[in-house]
């Protein structure tokens, strides 16, 4: 049906797969890697929360309602 169309492996995409899919047995905890975490797992989530928060508040002030409660 598709004979003759053999696939041509790309050296670097191989070893960059094979890396992605043992990721779980060579991650060490380090101090960058601590720190990427506590960046994008909870720095950036909570300004997010604050600033549609924020966002809120501003649009309760300029309509005169009382704050919403949020959490």
């Amino acid at each position: 049906m598709g004979g003759g169309m053999e696939v041509n492996k790309n050296r670097w995409i191989e070893e960059w797969n094979a890396g992605r899919e043992n990721l779980e047995l060579n991650f060490r905890f380090t101090r960058r890697s601590l720190a990427v975490i506590g960046l994008f797992g909870l720095a950036v989530p909570i300004l997010v929360y604050k600033g549609i928060v924020r966002e809120f508040h501003m649009q309760d002030e300029d309509a005169g309602r009382p704050y919403r409660k949020f959490l």
